[in-house]
């Protein structure tokens, strides 16, 4: 079961079964070059255990689209290098980034974890949008 949880503007989140994922995506100005076509984004990603049960992320997806329907998917072991062990209540944060040809796009994709029994499930990584303060500048 999944369900939408508000946080704060600008903040999505997203709670498959005992798991909340959430991401703040923020624009890095001084990383793009709307000229050149990069636009460069940060996303602060933080994954909740809100269950009874100790889980370890196992793997990740991403499914990235730019606004002309460009397709990036990136798999991979863990994040950033790890494959954090959560136990209840615990949480885990970190930063990454993506790099678009396009202002504006979404990124989606989930989170593969395993229980202490062995079970695995995906649990959701929120839909959110990558718009850039160049976008604006071009729709008046």
């Amino acid at each position: 079961m999944e369900r939408l949880a508000p946080i704060a503007e600008g903040i999505y989140a997203l709670t498959t079964r005992f798991i909340t994922v959430s991401v703040e995506p923020e624009y890095l100005d001084e990383q793009s070059d709307p000229e050149e076509h990069r636009f460069v984004w940060a996303y602060h990603v933080r994954i909740e255990n809100q269950g009874t049960q100790t889980i370890q992320l196992k793997s990740r997806y991403w499914r990235i689209t730019d606004e002309l329907g460009h397709v990036q998917e990136v798999t991979g072991a863990g994040v950033i290098g790890e494959q954090p062990i959560l136990g209840p209540g615990e949480s885990f944060e970190y930063s990454s980034g993506t790099p678009l040809g396009t202002a504006s796009g979404i990124m989606q994709g989930h989170y593969v974890m395993q229980t202490e029994s062995g079970e695995t499930f995906q649990a959701t990584i929120p839909a959110f949008s990558l718009d850039s303060p160049a976008l604006s500048r071009l729709l008046h």
